[in-house]
């Protein structure tokens, strides 16, 4: 049974994901669905899903190369057609398909899953997850966004600069996991989420469930920008997913996400 007939069996969605779209091997999902948002008509492909046993130019952010073996993880992307949604919010919809991902974690593994703010699922302190959302506007809307994932479900071994930050669910279990029961799970709880989050447009409905895994929370960080390096205390997030960190001097800074990196002050958490 192939990865798509898997994940068809699974799925559990009332509209997410149904339309699904699956190859061995694509350059990557993301420029996949891109193509497909630019040549569809209307919403026809509203919460389509693009999933690849193999991705030859898998992307990270900042420009940085996704590693993916084939057959091992999940690589996937999901688009969303003419979302009614400001592209001022629409960089929060990382951090919903974060806590999809490590809810999904969780569930199917048993084990502890956190996330490192914004959308870093963290299992034992290190990434198991991927996340990079696009968007193309027209007439000052999204036309489409794409939500590109991959999560490393089966993988045993990383290149050397990765080995002390990304594990997978097989090293983190000792057990082979089902990259389609994950993978359905994530759209599952994506879905809950998403609907969540049109209600208000923000992350306010979502905000507990939210900060209830973040590990961040009350915990020492160091703010790393371009030009300097100030610590605090991680306090949660606001409605429009920025990271409240209460400085040395007790005032309360709001952190973008697209603008500095956050780390423990000892480690990548």
């Amino acid at each position: 049974m192939t990865m798509q007939e898997e994940l068809e069996k699974q799925l559990k969605t009332r509209w997410m994901g149904r339309k699904l779209f699956f190859r061995e091997q694509t350059e990557s999902t993301i420029i996949w669905a891109k193509e497909a948002a630019k040549q569809s008509r209307e919403r026809e492909l509203d919460g389509a899903l693009f999933l690849a046993d193999a991705q030859t130019g898998g992307k990270g952010r900042i420009g940085r190369v996704w590693n993916s073996p084939p057959k091992e993880n999940i690589y996937m992307n999901l688009l969303l057609m003419k979302p009614e949604i400001s592209p001022l919010h629409a960089s929060s919809l990382t951090l919903v398909m974060g806590l999809a991902v490590a809810k999904a974690a969780r569930g199917l593994t048993g084990r502890p899953v956190g996330i490192k703010w914004p959308n870093d699922v963290v299992m034992s302190g290190k990434k198991i997850c991927g996340i990079l959302t696009e968007m193309r506007v027209l007439d000052a809307m999204p036309e489409y966004i794409t939500i590109g994932v991959g999560i490393n479900v089966n993988q045993k071994e990383f290149p050397a600069e990765l080995e002390d930050k990304a594990t997978s669910l097989l090293l983190e279990t000792g057990e082979r996991q089902s990259r389609a029961a994950m993978a359905a799970r994530t759209i599952e709880y994506f879905e809950q989420y998403y609907e969540e989050f049109l209600k208000t447009q923000d992350l306010s409905l979502l905000r507990e469930t939210y900060e209830a895994l973040l590990l961040n929370k009350d915990q020492p960080v160091r703010i790393l920008e371009k030009d300097r390096e100030s610590r605090g205390i991680a306090r949660g997030i606001t409605e429009t997913g920025e990271l409240l960190v209460e400085e040395e001097n007790g005032q309360i800074k709001k952190v973008l996400s697209g603008e500095v990196s956050v780390r423990g002050l000892y480690s990548y958490v």
